[in-house]
């Protein structure tokens, strides 16, 4: 068999980490060409011109020569009010990054050397801002979709897809024209309702994208938005997943599987889902490139509006 050159990537090593990222002057100079990468912005008036200042504390602070408001580096970014230095948030992106199955909060804790509800954060934190890169993502051209689940069947509960610890979700892929995945979403759903698949549809079909599906019935939603459907026709068994285009949009959806439960020994799909299944996509849609995962998720967080614990616990995934 021919080596996967995706999956042989060199990546970014631990030495050339810490040689990039390993004192907290140069995680400041990075975060500040992630969150400006065309010199200070006043986040309140759009200003350029600025002076620095300090607080009480010793934080260094940007005073927008205009409106004289006052910002740090991390206010109003996923880093605002941490307590951490951060050379921690670097590290916890390098193994978020760099770990092909992922990495849990307990794990994490462990690396880290803090407690598990600091690391839980952390990690939800990261999730989040790939979650908000990722929601407005849509998949053009030839686009394979299916049904899913994630979430196991409870002691004394209903079986199969009825289960109420089962979460669906539709994993969809955008292929090249010699039928290689190129693009994924995969996106939790009240359910597989002509309704929740056409708004669904809206979300995240480009206008020109041709459907390629099973013969689950409300996949029939997409005709109605203007896209060709072809319903991809099968025996079941082992020829569902080898039919067609249908190969690579049963072995996505496995893998993610296979990946959650072999790094987390639960989870509470109920009410995160979204940020596994947006963590999942954000890492399979990058996969090009191993060693621009940290400084993409860095402007990503760079640019995303705080996200306090209460907050990060109270979203639901509809």
């Amino acid at each position: 068999m021919a080596m996967n050159r995706i999956e042989f990537q060199p990546g970014l090593s631990l030495a050339g980490f810490l040689d990039q990222y390993g004192t907290e002057a140069a995680c400041a100079r990075s975060l500040r060409r992630a969150r400006w990468p065309k010199g200070f912005v006043c986040p309140r008036c759009q200003h350029r011109r600025y002076s620095r200042c300090a607080n009480r504390h010793g934080e260094r602070l940007w005073q927008c020569s205009a409106c004289r408001h006052q910002t740090s580096l991390i206010s109003d970014t996923l880093f605002a009010s941490t307590k951490l230095p951060l050379t921690r948030w670097f590290l916890a992106l390098y193994l978020l990054t760099q770990s092909k199955t992922n990495m849990s909060a307990l794990e994490l804790m462990r690396h880290q050397g803090v407690c598990y509800r600091t690391a839980w954060r952390i990690k939800h934190k990261i999730m989040q801002g790939m979650t908000e890169r990722e929601v407005g993502r849509q998949l053009g051209g030839i686009v394979t979709m299916d049904d899913a689940y994630l979430g196991g069947e409870r002691n004394g509960g209903k079986a199969g897809r009825g289960s109420e610890n089962k979460v669906p979700f539709v994993i969809a892929l955008e292929l090249s024209d010699a039928g290689h995945p190129q693009q994924a979403v995969m996106t939790p759903v009240p359910g597989f309702t002509l309704k929740a698949l056409a708004t669904w549809t809206q979300q995240h079909l480009h206008p020109d994208a041709d459907v390629y599906s099973d013969a689950l019935g409300a996949f029939r939603c997409v005709i109605t938005q203007g896209h060709a459907h072809t319903v991809i026709e099968s025996a079941g068994g082992r020829a569902a997943t080898e039919a067609g285009d249908m190969r690579g949009l049963n072995t996505v959806p496995s893998n993610v599987k296979r990946s959650l439960d072999s790094t987390y020994h639960a989870f509470k799909f109920s009410a995160y889902i979204h940020r596994y299944l947006a963590e999942a996509q954000w890492r399979f849609n990058r996969r090009f490139d191993l060693k621009s995962l940290l400084p993409r998720r860095l402007v990503a967080i760079a640019r995303c509006q705080p996200w306090p614990e209460r907050r990060l616990r109270a979203v639901t995934p509809f």
